[in-house]
């Protein structure tokens, strides 16, 4: 990647290293903690534990304390860890969306319609999902040698007489 586009990357780590401050020791501890906990060997730790757990339970006479231990202690564990691998999960998701955009950004005959995509409601991705279905089947068609309605009507509308279906006119996408 050439040094001018790296600029906006470098800087805008530069304010989050020198903010600091919690929302930055949060998101390091929420991703520490999300692989440690999804690492195979606290599955076996965790069943470890609930073994242990119930061979005591004679021992303890299978009272509501030996219950409550189980219990209280897998409540908190589930209640803090839900919420660090959430932290981490939303993470991952808007880098994954801001590397998307970025492709489709620098990607010319892409419709640049699409970058922020994940911000519609949720009727409006149903209606952009119709949407690419009727140009995915329009394909198909033309694939297979049948030319249906939709399909002459996509290729006069579009005047496209190859396979790949036809975006919408481009924005010039930014340098």
């Amino acid at each position: 990647m050439p040094a001018e586009h790296r600029i906006p990357y470098v800087k805008a780590h530069e304010q989050v290293r020198k903010s600091g401050g919690l929302n930055l020791w949060f998101s390091r501890f929420a991703s520490g903690t999300a692989q440690i906990v999804g690492h195979p060997y606290m599955f076996l730790l965790a069943v470890v534990v609930l073994v242990i757990w119930a061979a005591s339970g004679p021992f303890f006479h299978f009272s509501d304390t030996w219950q409550l231990i189980i219990n209280t202690g897998t409540t908190i564990i589930t209640f803090l860890v839900v919420f660090l691998i959430q932290n981490t999960q939303n993470r991952d998701a808007k880098a994954l969306h801001l590397k998307l955009d970025e492709l489709i950004r620098s990607h010319h005959p892409a419709n640049d319609d699409l970058i922020d995509i994940q911000k519609l409601s949720d009727e409006e991705l149903d209606e952009l999902e119709l949407r690419y279905e009727k140009i995915r089947k329009a394909c198909e068609a033309r694939r297979a040698g049948k030319p249906t309605e939709a399909a002459a009507k996509h290729d006069s509308k579009n005047g496209a007489t190859h396979d790949a279906p036809a975006a919408s006119p481009q924005k010039n996408p930014a340098a």
